[in-house]
């Protein structure tokens, strides 16, 4: 059964990117395990994420210019960015740009994984959407020994312990990854 995945790293002190929208501090972080990310994806059969993170991928690993990285990471995994304005497409990416509800869009990724899981890139507020609308199912995240002081939340929504259950906890290197299922609650 496919499940919707919010798969993120966050700061200790709740910060997924910092005040510049940038992730550059994630990459300081020391991992001693498996590919942690590469064992997650293996299970994703779409993806989507909004605006800001959909720029910085394509800024900070140059996309435009070098767009076969996209192919290397994610293949052909079908891709929709949530966007208010137009943003160039990476050639070659399966990518659909989108505005509005997440229902339908939710609809279209759950019958394009096949079976597989939807993932959640971000940001924060997209994911809560999904959350809003009782369509996410678990929450991934890689606890970070940094500490950011402000940035974009990792989710910007209420959440309380009736909702969420604790139900894995692994340690990689400096990283604390918890995973959390959600009880899916319907639409308000």
């Amino acid at each position: 059964m496919t499940k919707t995945q919010y798969y993120t790293a966050t700061s200790a002190d709740g910060f997924i990117a910092d005040e510049a929208n940038s992730l550059d501090w994630l990459f300081e972080v020391e991992r001693t395990g498996p590919d942690r990310f590469a064992e997650f994806f293996a299970g994703v059969g779409a993806m989507c994420m909004g605006a800001t993170t959909y720029e910085w991928v394509l800024g900070h690993d140059r996309l435009l210019e070098q767009p076969q990285k996209w192919q290397d990471y994610y293949g052909d995994t079908p891709c929709w960015v949530f966007t208010h304005r137009e943003l160039p497409a990476i050639p070659g990416a399966n990518l659909t740009f989108v505005s509005g509800d997440v229902g339908p869009v939710h609809v279209a990724m759950v019958e394009a994984a096949q079976e597989a899981n939807v993932w959640l890139v971000g940001g924060g507020e997209l994911v809560g959407a999904f959350a809003d609308h009782g369509l996410l199912d678990e929450i991934i995240i890689g606890v970070t020994p940094v500490f950011l002081g402000g940035g974009a939340p990792l989710l910007p929504r209420r959440l309380l312990s009736s909702q969420v259950r604790l139900t894995r906890m692994v340690q990689d290197g400096q990283i604390a990854e918890l995973t959390y299922d959600l009880r899916r609650e319907p639409p308000h």
